[in-house]
């Protein structure tokens, strides 16, 4: 979420330029970043119990707490997406779709959760598989919004390779806001 913070910064300053295109340049930036940022602390998350007992903690609950991370670990993917893209409907004064897809998102929450976790016998496995489920959900029904929305015509550009440029100053602004964030 703090690195994604970077987006209200560079895509407040294009929206207010007019500069409509390097909206989607900067959304497409910062996400190609948090999906590599993500990789490592997925690392981190799948070796939860290992970290967690070597600074002391109970086995049982470390291997458990191992176990619930792993199956949140496609989450942490989705997450940073999500940021990405709320971020960029912000700029824009693009609410009202994310509301809708907050609230469907929430909906079919409780059924997958139930589902999940209940039904299925998975217990906290369930649960965590179930937040993936959501954000996925979540990211899936903004990104079709994206896509499709005539409000996002002046702003989408599809993929672009100028997303791959200026990558350092993004993150000159990335990493502070992370940092101010945790």
């Amino acid at each position: 979420m703090g690195m994604a913070s970077a987006l209200d910064t560079l895509c407040g300053q294009s929206y207010g330029a007019k500069q409509y295109h390097m909206l989607s340049i900067h959304m497409q930036r910062a996400m190609l970043i948090l999906l590599i940022v993500s990789i490592p602390l997925a690392t981190i998350w799948a070796y939860t119990g290992t970290i967690l007992m070597a600074v002391g903690q109970d086995p049982e609950i470390s291997q458990e707490a191992e176990l619930y991370a792993r199956f949140m670990i496609p989450s942490l993917f989705a997450y940073g997406l999500l940021q990405c893209l709320v971020r960029f409907l912000q700029t824009q004064n693009i609410v009202f779709p994310m509301m809708l897809s907050s609230g469907i998102t929430t909906l079919l929450h409780v059924l997958v959760c139930w589902f999940l976790v209940f039904k299925s016998g998975l217990g906290s496995k369930g649960a965590a598989l179930a937040n993936s489920i959501s954000c996925w959900i979540n990211v899936l029904l903004l990104a079709l919004y994206v896509k499709f929305s005539s409000s996002c015509s002046k702003t989408r550009t599809g993929f672009s390779k100028e997303a791959l440029h200026n990558i350092p100053s993004f993150l000159r602004l990335a990493i502070p806001s992370a940092v101010m964030v945790w």
